[in-house]
Order: structure tokens, then sequence, then C-alpha cells
């Protein structure tokens, strides 16, 4: 019985080393060769250069702007960066794409290895309790004489010092899935990331390409016609900057404000702007649905609808947030049961009482409140204050993972901050719905910064 089992744990380091290398094995064979991954380095390199070339073009054109000929060139360039962009993001893609490949068969290897060392296991472990429940007048009288005895207890230690070795691979095999499962949704994620900009780039292009053909309509006898093209595209500049932007609980701003602060808040957090003015374009429309309410009573958290006078139960939480509101009101002198909140959505569910533009709830506000007033050079900030929402916004998106930008990053960042800890089911339509309007957005502030 003991050689059985000794010759079971034999068969099973053996098929666990058999494993391994043929994972190896398969892994080499699914990526990219030596001569593609070269090649491809070298097309990816001369983009690059081709990139420069056409951003040194465009800078140096920037000053003969409002120029037909001027015009014409920084649209050309604009274009053929923008395509060198692209064609080097898809290299990117296709590498990303190898790389993928490869991790998926590393962790689909190891999880074989893992499942065949749990069935090896589980036979040892029955054969080796077969055996300590046998008594030594059994085990005595099954063998022949008594060398054989200890040599067979010999073959037993053996396997107990395996099993322990044979535990330690199975768990090092699991963390090394861990790892490689981690790196995988990197680079599924760069992969998003890099597809997400083509797709804006090739919406760009569309666009300066219609541009510029409307442009080569005009001979450069026609500098009347080219005026009045000058004209609409600076009075739609003006009346982009002029648009009132709408914000939750607060009086609308023009969008020229909106932007100003929001670049200003980039300075601070590295979040782009089009991605906090989508989150507060989002925060607006929401507002319009459920309506503004009053905290009527501090114990219990109840309140009433400004408008309505509605009784809400659940206005604001008694405990957590009602008392940094009361501090508030005292700093920055309004009357707490006269101030504007959220009112709580009843579908939702929970409480309701968020404050402002950027709807942070008071305990929330109270959390960020010295790093906003510090970042806007002020002594107390206000969730009222657009500026101050602004900034407070863009803090809390850039502790989330947006300054990092790309369509990842900014995505989970935007269901972080509608769901919480839900953000992966419960924050999805909103992120998506933010993402949309920062690529809108980010067409209008493109269209201001060239005009």
């Amino acid at each position: 019985m003991f050689r059985k089992v000794c010759i079971a744990f034999v068969t099973l380091v053996a098929a666990f080393a058999g494993c391994f290398v043929a994972s190896e094995r398969l892994v080499q064979a699914q990526d990219l060769t030596q001569e593609e991954r070269a090649v491809l380095q070298a097309q990816y390199d001369e983009l690059q250069k081709e990139i420069a070339v056409q951003q040194q073009i465009i800078k140096d054109t920037q000053a003969k702007k409002n120029t037909l000929q001027g015009d014409v060139t920084l649209l050309n360039a604009k274009i053929k960066a923008a395509q060198a962009q692209i064609d080097a993001k898809n290299i990117t893609i296709k590498q990303l794409a190898a790389q993928i490949a490869k991790k998926n068969v590393v962790i689909g290897q190891l999880s074989e290895r893992i499942e065949r060392g749990k069935e090896s296991l589980a036979s040892i472990l029955r054969q080796e309790d077969q055996i300590d429940s046998s008594s030594i007048v059994v085990i005595l009288l099954s063998n022949d004489d008594l060398s054989s005895l200890f040599a067979d207890i010999d073959a037993f230690v053996s396997i107990k010092t395996g099993l322990k070795e044979l535990f330690a691979d199975i768990r090092e095999a699991k963390a090394q899935t861990e790892v490689e499962k981690a790196d995988l949704a990197t680079k599924q994620n760069q992969t998003a990331d890099a597809k997400y900009e083509v797709e804006t780039q090739q919406k760009r292009i569309a666009g300066d390409k219609t541009q510029k053909q409307q442009l080569l309509a005009i001979t450069a006898n026609q500098e009347v016609e080219y005026k009045k093209v000058l004209a609409d595209r600076q009075a739609k500049a003006a009346a982009i900057r002029a648009a009132l932007f709408p914000l939750r609980d607060a009086a609308a701003i023009q969008f020229g404000d909106a932007l100003a602060y929001a670049k200003e808040a980039q300075t601070k957090t590295g979040v782009r702007p089009a991605l906090i003015l989508a989150v507060l374009t989002q925060e607006s429309n929401l507002g319009k649905n459920v309506g503004q309410c009053y905290l009527t009573n501090d114990s219990t958290g109840a309140g009433v609808g400004k408008n309505t006078g509605t009784v809400f139960a659940r206005v604001m939480s008694p405990t957590r947030d009602v008392p940094p509101f009361l501090a508030l009101g005292l700093e920055l002198g309004f009357d707490p049961h006269h101030q504007v909140v959220s009112c709580p959505i009843a579908s939702a569910g929970g409480w309701g009482g968020a404050m402002g533009p950027a709807q942070f709830i008071a305990s929330t506000w109270a959390a960020f409140a010295d790093r906003i007033a510090s970042a806007r050079g002020i002594a107390v900030a206000n969730p009222w204050d657009p500026q101050d929402a602004i900034m407070a916004m863009s803090i809390y998106l850039g502790d989330l993972g947006a300054g990092a930008g790309g369509y990842t990053a900014e995505h989970t960042a935007a269901a972080k901050y509608y769901a919480g800890g839900a953000w992966a089911t419960a924050g999805r339509g909103y992120a998506n719905s933010v993402l949309a309007l920062a690529t809108a957005l980010q067409g209008n502030i493109d269209f201001l910064s060239n005009n």
C-alpha cells in the first residue's frame, strides 16, 4: 500500500512538471515572433517621428491662423497627425492582443495545473487516511519482515514531506494565477483605451476634412467669402462661451466660465475639463428629476420639498450628515433649515442631502473641505459656489483615478463617483452617459482652443 502511495506521488510531481513545460511551449507559440515584434516596433517608431513633424507644423502654423492658406495648412497637419496617431494606436492594439492571448494561455494552464493537483492530492490523502486508520498490528501482519515494514515507513515519511511541497506548489500556482489575471485586466483596459482613442481621432479627422473641403472651395480671389467663414467661426466660438451651463441646486453660469474653472482644477488634479463638465451636466439633468428639499428636523433628518411642501422622512442622515451640515452653516453663515439640498430618491433608497453642483453629502464635503480650500486659496469652501464645486469634483475624480487619463480610468472614476462600492454594476449606465457627454464637450473645447 505504501509503495502505491509513493508511486502516486511521484506520478503527480511528474504530471505537474509536464503541465508547466507544456504551458510554457504553448505560450511561446501564441506570442508574436521576434521578427513580427521588430517590424511593428519599427513602424511604431516611424509613426512617432511623423506625429512629431506634424505637431511642429501645427505649432508653427498657429501664428498664421485666420488666413486661408494658414487654416488649410493647419488642418492638413492635424489630419496627418491624427492619422499617424491612429496607426500607432492600432499597432499598440495588435501588440496588446498578442499579450492578452499569451496571458489567457498562462491562466488556463495554471488553472489546469491547480485542478490536477487538487485531484491528485485528494487521491493521496484518501490513501493516507487508510494508512492512518490501520493499527500497528495490521501493519505488522501485512509485512513479511521488519525490514520491509521500516522501508514502508520511510516511504510514508517521504510522502508526508512531498505533500507539503505539493501544497506549496499549488499555493504558488494560485498566486501566479492571480498575478496573471491582474496583468490581463490591465492589458484589456489598455486595449479599450487605445480603441477609444482611435474612434475619437477618427471623428476629429472627419470634422477636419469637412472644414478643409469648405476652405478649399474658396479661392484666393474670394477674400470676402473667407472673411464670412471666419466671422461665422468666431460667432460660433462666442456662442459656445456664452451658452448657459446648467448647475444642479445653483444658478447657471456661462460655459466659458465653467471651462475656465475646470481648467484651473486640472492644474491641481490632472483631470481633463471635459470629464468634469460632463459629470456636472449629468448631475444637473438628474437634479431636474428629483427636486429640491429643506432639512426641517435635525434629530430625525426629515424635511420638506422646497416648492411643494411635501414631507420627506429621509432628507439627511441625522448621525452622518446633519452635524457637519450644521457646522458648515455656521462657517458660511446660512440658515441650515432654509438651505436647499437634494431630496431622497424613493426608488434608490437611502438618504438625500447632497449639496450644490457637485452633489457632495455633508460628511463627504467635510472630508474634502480643507483640500478644496487649499487648492482654491480661500478660507472656507462653499459647496454651492460653482468654482469650489468644480474643484471639489476634480479632486474627488482625481482620487478615483481619472487623473491617469484614458477611457477605462475615466469610465471607472465616473462610475465610482455615482455608485461608490457598487460602481461595477449600478454605476455603468451613469458612466456611459458621462463619457458620451465628455466626447461632445471635448469637441466644443477643441473648437474654442482653435478660435
